[in-house]
């Protein structure tokens, strides 16, 4: 008498034994090639992906910015930023008298550091010495040029280049 192929007997055979070598292959690749990367790029929609690994409520995921604010920087009360340097530079002195060294002279370091603070920046702090010594090497430059048989830069136009250049990397 035939066996009856009900549900009862439609996992008789094992499968592992029912596929030819080539049939598993062919499984295996199907599932390698469609069925895990479908699975990765759901995974990857549902939960956020690479971005929220390592994602906790104190967890810093954001690079803080770097760039500085455009325009002038805002005005510091001269009080309060003489009084910060000083409680800083006393600091400062105290730790070196503790290591045994000499201790700072707070006054003359205090005053020394608020005058460099209030030395004009960029275009107008650039001085007639500054100025004259990137013109003269401008004007080597343009000899060299000359040399190399190269057509010589307009030597105002360079030196100001120099100058923005050197005051944007300040």
């Amino acid at each position: 008498m035939a066996p009856e192929w009900g549900v009862t007997n439609l996992f008789a055979v094992n499968p592992a034994l029912a596929f030819t070598a080539v049939q598993k292959g062919a499984a295996v690749l199907v599932f390698t090639g469609v069925a895990a990367p479908l699975i990765g790029l759901l995974l990857r929609r549902v939960s956020g992906g690479w971005e929220t690994m390592g994602g906790g409520p104190f967890a810093i995921l954001r690079e803080p910015s770097t760039k500085r604010p455009q325009g002038s920087a805002a005005k510091i009360d001269p009080a309060i930023q003489a009084a910060e340097v000083r409680q800083m530079l006393e600091a400062k002195s105290e730790r070196r008298r503790r290591r045994g060294e000499t201790p700072l002279d707070v006054e003359t370091e205090t005053e020394r550091l608020l005058a460099a603070a209030e030395r004009p920046r960029g275009r107008e702090g650039i001085d007639a010495e500054l100025r004259a010594e990137v013109r003269q090497l401008v004007l080597a430059r343009n000899e060299r040029r000359l040399r190399q048989g190269l057509e010589p830069l307009d030597v105002e136009e360079e030196t100001e280049r120099q100058l923005e250049d050197l005051i944007g990397s300040a």
